[in-house]
């Protein structure tokens, strides 16, 4: 399977993931839980438990992490 074109392998695993979702929950609970994880997150950030990060931020620690798995 490995050895298919980028384009079919992304559209397997598509409809693979999509196979997934339909067995585990409807959309509404999946809305649901959305709902409850992104009002604990920007609780989170209203307290000041959670920050923000920029990209520039996100792309050095993923550097720094790159050269000390390098190393």
């Amino acid at each position: 399977m490995l050895a298919l074109p980028a384009h079919d392998r992304a559209r397997i695993a598509t409809e693979l993931l999509a196979s997934l979702d339909h067995d585990t929950a409807d959309e509404t609970e999946v809305d649901e839980l959305w709902s409850v994880e992104t009002q604990r997150r920007a609780t989170m950030l209203d307290t000041g438990k959670a920050g923000t990060l920029t990209w520039d931020e996100i792309e050095q620690r993923f550097a720094e992490r790159r050269a000390q798995r390098d190393a």
